[in-house]
C-alpha cells in the first residue's frame, strides 16, 4: 500500500514563494494514506505537534 506508485501530474501540487511543491488535497486523496509528514493540505487530519488524527 505504501510503495504504490502515484502518477504527478501540476494539477496535483503548486510551487510556494520558496520554490518548494506543496501537494494539494487532491494529491494526498489520490495518494490514499498520510504520510504523517505535517503536510499543508492533509485531508486525513494529521496533527504533527500530538501525532493523532482529529
Amino acid at each position: 500500500m505504501y510503495n504504490k506508485r502515484v502518477e504527478l501530474t501540476e494539477e496535483d501540487y503548486y510551487i510556494n514563494e520558496q520554490g518548494y511543491k506543496v501537494f494539494i488535497e487532491k494529491f494526498h486523496l489520490k495518494r490514499g494514506y498520510c504520510c504523517k509528514s505535517g503536510c499543508k493540505h492533509c485531508p486525513y487530519g494529521y496533527d504533527k505537534k500530538t501525532d493523532s488524527f482529529k
